[in-house]
């Protein structure tokens, strides 16, 4: 918590827009406060309140997947583009119908403005203090210096502000004369309009907004048990300083309580329709008590603050990774709805774009990177509720659509309940990959805690459905036999994410890259965790199955570069093509198939991948940076470069263009998405830096892999696979200590740091370790700790 003090965000002028504004949140609620000149505005969010209404229409019309693809088999092979054909350009029309409603979506959920007259009060700027959360407001009100604070309590859904001078909170001139409660101004006109309530004496006002689900305008008052609403209440203390204003929507302050104490407390209650009181039955907060709910929110951040921290030598990485935690903690919580693009931030239409929904091909998955190594895989569980929320529409989907056993995850999917693909579009829809990527990390969240009973209870259903889909998929007779001149089981058709689309003849859409790494990490992955779960010879038949498909596997795609030899996305690809989603890598990460512990000829290839890749901007920030990473080839100033580059003035990335060539013109805007809403995949940031410090990823611990040798760096409990906590320091070009903690008793494997021999301690005894891979027992509970032999003693080591 002392190293993210020294991070804070300041801004020193008003903040008026939206993307100049403080970020605030409890992983739940979130709050953007923005400094116009002539007044605080505060917009709220929730990861709980989305316009849930949904369209599923034409579903007589989408067919199964079996006839769609006999019927695209007979367009000419010969055709630029299969939208050439006018059956299928009317297909995707019918298919994309429901997609292209501007429902469901996150639903801002209103702000709140304190006005002021700006001939007296002045907005000097602001300071978000990441480490615990409070946002420090600087005014001048008739020469002097005011703050007005607010933070948001980490156990509620609630915002607090308060007025403070040097004379203290009882001594504070009042400097705001309006205030009101606004609902969001693009709420949709056809949804019921909002209820507003004020009460000058109770001191506080409030509005409630009912969120059907019924698409057609107005509900029928039947008391449907699926509608939801939120209310925003805002309570004032002292309640005197309230008066009605002009209308139910504003409250003017009273000019009578100008001196005193001013505190605020904006709660947001949100559920079913049913569970959601009135307006006016809006109760009153009491005593505001705004140092001791600061105290417990001060707290909260403190036990978060915990878990891990990094001291390094370069002060703008060491900044990146506790800001981006900070932003990471106030957009997710396991207790709530898992975060979409935008997660919790939204006002308008910011937040909207693509409906604010769960992309499954990296963007849902990316922000979770951070989650295990930065030893936060509670949060995880966010990730781990939607993909069981999912589960139902995904095992039906797999059933009746490709007749298949398991579940086929989607392209896109929202947190409302579906009955069929929201996004049953082929030329995306089709995505082969997104089914192994979505279980991906419920086998991460296993290897890195070694809980056998998130294992069986949470992560074994989904990753056997996915297993089971996968291999019915790629023994399709399609996808095997004489026509492909071999005996490999392929993946086909399929569609490299953000590329191509489906190709005439299919020539682009078999044995995708991405599709192959990730089904072999699959396949994997279930093996591991039935002989983890003692189910071997319960899932014989199915393990059988993956053997077969796994000794006939397709080879990666390759090309020859000027680099020499490289990954490509599919066959037959050029190496120079201009990617968005970093195909060509996807070995190295998401994969982890290839890297530093890879054969010299793999590790060429791949390194080959990594510096010949081209990529337009938008979706590598994080992805890309990742691969470079575990190859030990991440050029730090590079990257911080680009962090730069995307940085918004609220502290956060955007997604950001790099060049033309590849979907994008010379004409696209390069800022085009810095507009759409907070991004919250590029939250992941701090787990490239902890790829940068200690690797895990293949059951063997290295340290300080892709950081420069001359600059110091020191971490705190970082997790590794295996359920290690792992603490190190690296001084003056060497590695002086490292300490390792284990949870879960598995036996640890750690590359040797040093040319010498090392040191251990643990149990008040010391040993040697020689060589240059190290093991030891380590059972659940136990620690130790490595240092450098020097002078052939143990006189360097250090209790």
């Amino acid at each position: 918590m002392e190293r993210a003090a020294a991070h804070g965000i300041r801004y020193d002028r008003p903040a008026a827009t939206f993307f100049e504004g403080a970020l605030l949140g409890n992983g739940k609620l979130g709050a953007v406060v923005t400094t116009r000149p002539d007044a605080i505005v505060i917009h709220f969010g929730h990861n709980n309140v989305w316009d849930i209404r949904i369209a599923e229409n034409n579903k007589e019309k989408i067919g199964t997947f079996e006839s769609l693809f006999s019927r695209l088999k007979e367009i000419p092979s010969h055709y630029g583009s299969l939208s050439d054909d006018p059956w299928y350009r009317e297909y995707v029309e019918m298919a994309a119908e429901n997609y292209a409603r501007p429902y469901p979506r996150p639903m801002p959920c209103g702000s709140l403005l304190l006005g002021f007259d700006r001939r007296r009060i002045e907005v000097l700027g602001h300071t978000l203090r990441i480490h615990d959360g409070m946002c420090e407001i600087d005014l001048l009100a008739d020469g002097k210096q005011m703050q007005l604070l607010t933070f948001v309590e980490q156990d509620s859904d609630a915002l607090r502000l308060a007025l403070r001078a040097d004379g203290g909170p009882e001594d504070v001139q009042i400097v705001f004369n309006r205030v009101k409660l606004i609902a969001d101004p693009r709420t949709p006109q056809e949804l019921p309009a909002p209820e507003p309530y004020i009460d000058a004496q109770r001191g506080l006002m409030a509005f409630r907004q009912r969120l059907p689900a019924a698409t057609g305008g107005e509900p029928e008052d039947d008391g449907r048990a699926t509608d939801r609403a939120f209310r925003l209440t805002a309570t004032f203390e002292p309640k005197a300083v309230l008066q009605a204003g002009v209308s139910s929507w504003e409250g003017l302050l009273n000019p009578v309580q100008a001196e005193g104490r001013f505190e605020v407390r904006v709660a947001l209650d949100e559920g079913f329709d049913a569970d959601v009181p009135e307006p006016d039955a809006a109760q009153q907060a009491g005593d505001a008590g705004f140092a001791s709910a600061f105290a417990q929110a001060a707290d909260s951040w403190s036990r978060f603050w915990s878990r891990s921290g990094v001291a390094l030598g370069d002060a703008f990485l060491e900044r990146t990774w506790y800001r981006n935690l900070y932003f990471f903690n106030c957009a997710v919580s396991p207790d709530a709805i898992c975060p979409g693009l935008f997660a919790n931030w939204s006002y308008g239409k910011i937040g909207s774009e693509w409906h604010g929904d769960y992309h499954m091909n990296y963007n849902t998955q990316q922000p979770f990177w951070l989650a295990f190594s930065s030893n936060h895989v509670d949060k995880h569980l966010a990730y781990v509720d939607m993909v069981e929320r999912i589960g139902p529409v995904s095992r039906k989907w797999a059933s009746e659509y490709y007749g298949s056993r398991g579940a086929y995850y989607p392209h896109s999917a929202y947190p409302v309940e579906m009955t069929m693909m929201p996004y049953p579009v082929p030329h995306w829809g089709w995505e082969i990959c997104e089914t192994p990527w979505t279980v991906q990390s419920l086998w991460w969240h296993y290897l890195y805690t070694m809980d056998l009973d998130f294992l069986a209870g949470r992560a074994f259903g989904p990753i056997r459905d996915a297993a089971l889909f996968m291999v019915d998929y790629m023994k399709r007779p399609d996808a095997r036999g004489e026509a492909w001149g071999d005996e490999r089981y392929h993946v086909y058709p399929t569609v490299a994410p953000e590329l191509y689309e489906l190709t005439p003849g299919f020539r682009l859409n078999r044995d995708c890259i991405v599709d192959l790494t990730l089904t072999k990490f699959l396949y994997r992955a279930f093996g591991q965790a039935c002989a983890a779960l003692g189910r071997t010879q319960e899932e014989a038949e199915l393990l059988a199955e993956v053997e077969e498909v796994l000794s006939h596997f397709p080879d990666y795609p390759t090309a020859e570069s000027a680099r020499g030899t490289v990954f490509v996305s599919v066959p037959g690809e050029d190496p120079e093509v201009v990617y968005n989603v970093p195909n060509g890598v996807a070995t190295v990460f998401p994969g982890e198939d290839h890297g530093l512990h890879s054969p010299p000829d793999d590790y060429a290839i791949a390194a080959n991948s990594y510096l010949n890749h081209r990529n337009e901007g938008g979706n590598d920030l994080v992805f890309f940076a990742m691969a470079g990473a575990r190859l030990g080839l991440l050029d730090l100033e590079r990257f911080k470069r680009q962090i730069e580059y995307c940085m918004l003035p609220n502290g956060t990335c955007t997604d950001k263009l790099l060049e033309a060539g590849g979907r994008y013109s010379d004409t696209t805007p390069f800022d085009y998405m810095g507009q759409m809403g907070i991004w919250f995949e590029n939250f992941a940031l701090p787990a490239v830096i902890n790829e940068c410090l200690l690797q895990s990823y293949n059951g063997v611990l290295r340290l300080f892999p892709n950081w420069p040798k001359h600059l110091p760096a020191s971490f705190s409990t970082l997790r590794a696979a295996g359920g290690f906590l792992v603490s190190a320091s690296l001084e003056n070009g060497q590695v002086s200590w490292i300490d390792i903690f284990s949870e879960a008793g598995a036996p640890l494997q750690i590359y040797n740091p040093w040319t010498a021999d090392a040191a251990v301690l643990r149990d008040g005894a010391a040993e040697r370790a020689n060589g240059a891979l190290l093991a030891f027992d380590m059972p659940a509970g136990t620690a130790l700790r490595l240092v450098p032999v020097q002078d052939g003693s143990h006189h360097s080591i250090r209790s």
